[in-house]
């Protein structure tokens, strides 16, 4: 289903796709999972199948009507005419799993992960080259959203994607990524805001992050703020 530019997105293929995909994921039979963009529903159909309640999220006008006609008579599917980001989740425990666009990745993640409540894990088709950036490893630089998100959400790169298997192909390689929230933050949550604050100053001003008490914290000078471990981060914040 082509969709307007403002709203562009890659759509899967088919329900064995779709299928295959959840069977990565922690999504159960008694959770409520949120699909974000649902589009014509073809994610949303599944996840009926696979979940207690799915809240089907999308406001532009060709794709509601398309989702209402293909997934409107599911039992347990409440579709919501809502902007992703602003969004407000009305439950308290809840998971998300969806194909979102591309472009508005890193937005969605912040929106979401420091909401109150937050998901306790999302399910998010991602560009490859994002991901990367968003999960730490040893053999690229992570991104500042990396190391906001770290104490409070694991990150994964759960399995790639064909380009064959959206329509229309992206030009781009694509993985599934997963964010599960932590049992217990590394952080105390009263000070996730100061936390973040730190790391956004740091990322931002060079002057700012070569101030701080880096050989304190056993931390080579020659090292750009992304390339620090989350230990790092952790280490750093605690000394200040």
């Amino acid at each position: 289903m082509a969709r307007l530019h403002t709203y562009s997105q890659h759509f899967l293929r088919s329900p064995r796709i779709v299928a295959e995909l959840i069977g990565h994921s922690n999504i159960r039979k008694n959770d409520i999972v949120y699909d974000l963009g649902a589009g014509s529903g073809i994610i949303t159909s599944v996840l009926s199948r696979r979940s207690k309640e799915v809240m089907a999220v999308e406001i532009e006008p060709h794709a509601l009507s398309k989702l209402r006609q293909n997934i409107g008579t599911l039992p347990n599917v409440t579709i919501v005419e809502k902007d992703i980001l602003t969004l407000q989740p009305q439950h308290e425990s809840y998971k998300i799993f969806s194909n979102i666009p591309f472009q508005l990745s890193s937005q969605i993640i912040q929106r979401f992960v420091f909401d109150v409540p937050p998901p306790k894990s999302m399910y998010l088709i991602v560009q490859k080259q994002f991901a990367k950036k968003i999960v730490p490893g040893d053999d690229h630089f992570t991104s500042q959203l990396s190391a906001e998100i770290g104490p409070f959400f694991t990150t994964r790169i759960r399995k790639p994607l064909r380009k064959t298997d959206f329509t229309p192909p992206p030009a781009v390689d694509t993985v599934l990524l997963e964010l599960k929230r932590r049992e217990e933050p590394l952080i105390d949550q009263k000070d996730s805001t100061n936390y973040r604050t730190f790391v956004q100053q740091s990322f931002s001003s060079q002057t700012y992050f070569q101030k701080q008490p880096r050989v304190a914290a056993n931390i080579s000078p020659q090292l750009r703020p992304s390339q620090l471990t989350l230990e790092q981060w952790l280490d750093l914040y605690k000394l200040i």
